[in-house]
């Protein structure tokens, strides 16, 4: 069964490793596509944000059968919109990403999502419920509802079940409009049952955030998870394919 990965990552300064480390893991596990974005710092600055992009369009040009990717946006950027435009129109980004700069639904990502809506592509949004350590301006399942509810036109995506599946999905389970996968080898089997118990296997995503956590954990969870063979096809590789219009 061939297997989209849509949460992996170059991380910045490591460009060279990071696709390296992804190219070796899609040939090693029959992975048929990576959806890739570039992050490093919580707050970065424009010129981070630009050179995260550029790896991201390198590694595309560079591995074109393979790779996707995400344009990474700091909502507190003046050139924030613009950033959107030009990875959307310009450099054929399939989704935009948001990381810990803001809040997901801090009233200076409006503008960004409204954007999204009209280009019609999908929103990965890191979320993440910390008993301890909570970073400021980190998004929880709460923050993706708002924002949720706020734009019911919106393709959402929180990521890592947010944090605490028993949070973050309890939070979106009645906002049709959000995906959620499950990357960064947190979980166990049993997050996958009640992920797809309370929003249904057509909402679950697969996601491993290589290369920083494991693919083989996150493929293991799904395996063991009490699904059918239609829901880990679902799951696998058709759910991204209709999210980001994918061509199989």
């Amino acid at each position: 069964m061939s297997i989209i990965d849509m949460h992996t990552h170059i991380w910045g300064g490591r460009y060279e490793q990071h696709s390296r480390d992804l190219i070796t893991n899609c040939e090693r596990y029959g992975i048929a596509k990576v959806i890739v974005s570039g992050i490093a710092r919580q707050y970065p600055d424009e010129s981070e944000i630009a050179e995260h992009n550029r790896d991201v369009v390198r590694f595309k040009r560079e591995h074109p059968d393979i790779a996707e990717g995400y344009v990474y946006v700091n909502p507190r950027h003046a050139n924030a919109v613009d950033v959107l435009r030009r990875g959307i129109e310009e450099d054929g980004m399939v989704g935009m990403k948001l990381w810990i700069a803001t809040y997901c639904d801090d009233p200076l990502v409006y503008p960004l999502v409204e954007r999204c809506i009209e280009y019609d592509v999908p929103v990965l949004l890191h979320a993440f419920r910390k008993t301890v350590r909570q970073l400021p301006d980190e998004t929880t399942g709460v923050h993706v509802a708002n924002l949720a509810r706020r734009y019911p036109q919106a393709k959402l995506i929180m990521a890592h079940l947010g944090g605490n599946a028993y949070h973050g999905v309890k939070a979106v389970r009645d906002c049709p409009n959000v995906w959620a996968d499950f990357s960064g080898s947190l979980f166990g089997r049993e997050d996958i049952d009640y992920a797809v118990e309370q929003l249904g296997s057509d909402r679950i995503l697969f996601g491993s955030d290589m290369p920083g956590c494991s693919f083989l954990t996150n493929y293991a969870q799904v395996q063991e998870a009490n699904l059918t063979p239609q829901q880990r096809e679902d799951i696998y590789r058709n759910n991204a394919l209709k999210l980001f219009k994918l061509s199989a």
